[in-house]
């Protein structure tokens, strides 16, 4: 049965309505004491019913896997209802956010609609990928000079991620809330991504240099350095600091870079034009990026608002709020990526792409990336 993508889409009186439940319900059902096996969040998206959306509200509890009812105790189901709103069931997989194992050669990923008979929400998994042939500078993990966004770039002690694009200051006067442009020529330029691609995990120096391509795209520190760690948000992590604790919004960091180095630019994609403020990103919106690893994929947000525990290696657990879920749109290394979306046919950044698993995508806000690092995307609201 096909597919009505228009109840894919949450309205915005619906969004509204749900949101309000989620800030009501999320930190009791996250809880220690409340969180259920498999349970690594909870968003706002859409009701399925029988493998259809049905362009209700819901709050969607985010899980590794689903589980039939009758394996699951008592205690163990999800309610009906949280916060008087209804409820269902998205799974996400394992949320990975990191640079460990990377795949050698870039691939494209092909993906198919799972849609069960138990009314719970569908899902994306990969049918396919396809390893790209070698196509000099066609392929991302390589060096490229100026770089654009989409291309190989790492933190000296760190294997591979993206460049998102290139930003600039917001200048002294400019506000983030409500947004104010900056005034004035940028005097310093800077490459975007996360902190785990840019300042490994809270672990490096401002200064430290940053290579592109990465260092396992055979970045070398004494031929290949673009740019220089300027500044990045730390990430609150567990077991340092209790998960319940973790007031995380972005996974993001920038390295300064010379003007000549570096390119507004987003392979395949072209210039951004503008940026899209939070309460413009809505669940069913169509989405696209260009990263080092799966290069142009594209999907649709399944999920906003979510909280939602992200695994960063070595015991480290991070719980983030008002993420974005997506699609399966990315791999290792895809991390950095920027995630855009078409608004009167331009293109238009909507998130920073930081986790995912062979199921789903995580993405900060740009908003959140753009107040927190006090950086211009673009010089536009879309």
């Amino acid at each position: 049965m096909k597919l009505d993508e228009n109840k894919m889409i949450l309205s915005q009186q619906y969004t509204a309505e749900v949101q309000t439940a989620h800030r009501a319900a999320v930190e009791e059902f996250m809880s220690p004491q409340h969180l259920r096996p498999n349970v690594v969040g909870l968003g706002v998206g859409v009701k399925w019913r029988n493998g259809q959306p049905t362009g209700e509200p819901a709050l969607l509890t985010l899980v590794t896997h689903k589980i039939p009812k009758d394996e699951l105790s008592r205690a163990d189901l999800i309610p009906s209802r949280l916060a008087d709103m209804q409820t269902d069931v998205l799974e996400i997989g394992y949320p990975f956010a990191g640079v460990g194992e990377l795949r050698q050669k870039p691939t494209q990923v092909r993906t198919e609609l799972i849609q069960p008979t138990n009314g719970a929400t569908g899902t994306y998994r990969v049918t396919e990928r396809m390893e790209i042939p070698e196509m000099g500078v066609e392929l991302l993990a390589k060096r490229a000079r100026p770089a654009e966004g989409g291309y190989s770039v790492g933190h000296y002690k760190i294997t591979a991620g993206t460049i998102a694009t290139c930003v600039y200051d917001i200048l002294p006067g400019g506000s983030t809330n409500p947004p104010v442009h900056g005034v004035g020529t940028p005097p310093r330029y800077y490459i975007l991504s996360n902190n785990h691609v840019l300042a490994n995990s809270n672990d490096a120096a401002v200064g430290d240099p940053i290579l592109q391509p990465g260092p396992f795209d055979g970045g070398n520190a004494s031929t290949d350095v673009i740019a220089r760690l300027n500044r990045f948000v730390p990430i609150d992590f567990e077991p340092t600091i209790p998960r319940e604790q973790h007031r995380n919004l972005v996974d993001a960091a920038i390295a300064e870079a010379p003007f000549h180095d570096i390119d507004r630019e987003i392979y395949w994609l072209g210039y951004v034009r503008g940026w899209r403020r939070k309460q413009d990103v809505t669940v069913g919106m169509p989405v696209f990026k260009t990263g080092r690893t799966t290069n142009f994929t594209s999907g649709r947000i399944t999920a906003i608002s979510a909280t939602v525990d992200i695994g960063y290696g070595n015991g480290r657990t991070a719980r983030f709020k008002d993420q974005i879920i997506t699609t399966n749109i990315s791999a290792g290394g895809d991390s950095g990526s920027l995630v855009a979306t078409l608004v009167n046919n331009v293109p238009a950044a909507v998130g920073l792409l930081f986790a995912g698993s062979s199921v789903a995508t995580i993405v900060n806000q740009i908003e959140n990336v753009r107040s927190l690092l006090r950086v211009e995307i673009a010089e536009q609201m879309l």
